[in-house]
């Protein structure tokens, strides 16, 4: 076991050390800000609380990647039955979001791409995110997200056409 205050300092790196990429990962699939900021607020939380279950099979990062996410996706979830959304109305939901945002300042098509990522099912969003913008290898994302790095790969190709589609499409 460690000293107490060891283990505070170890943690304290870890939360300055993936605070901003956990964020950003976070904001992508949330879009709002501030529950941006809560959802990692609730990372660290949890990842403090349960630091004692942590083995140290995984990299420390994957651990968080993996409560991130988690946290991601439940919250889409609970805000989609909270608002007794369809699937694509809870993509419309983020689309209007992200177009009220007043910290996005993309220009017409980083917002028509922005749009094209969020009209992806929230896994898949989840997937196309942690290798487009965190460069995350699949292993690494097959450890925190639990599937096969088969499975990552398809999803990754198969969001990848959807967001090229729409790219070149003269729909919104």
């Amino acid at each position: 076991m460690q000293d107490p205050s060891t283990r505070r300092a170890a943690f304290a790196e870890a939360v300055e050390a993936f605070s901003q990429r956990l964020y950003w990962l976070i904001r992508r699939m949330v879009i709002s800000h501030e529950d941006a900021n809560d959802l990692l607020q609730n990372t660290f939380l949890k990842a403090w609380a349960n630091l004692d279950t942590f083995r140290g099979e995984a990299r420390i990062s994957t651990w968080l990647y993996k409560i991130a996410t988690n946290e991601c996706l439940t919250h889409l979830e609970k805000q989609r039955l909270r608002r007794h959304l369809s699937l694509d109305d809870a993509d419309s939901y983020l689309v209007e979001t992200l177009q009220g945002d007043e910290f996005f300042d993309g220009d017409a098509v980083q917002t028509r791409f922005q749009t094209a990522v969020l009209q992806l099912p929230p896994k898949q969003r989840l997937v196309f995110n942690l290798r487009y913008y965190n460069d995350m290898k699949y292993e690494d994302m097959s450890e925190a997200l639990g599937t096969s790095e088969g499975a990552l790969k398809a999803s990754y190709h198969h969001a990848v056409k959807k967001i090229t589609a729409y790219m070149t499409s003269g729909n919104d």
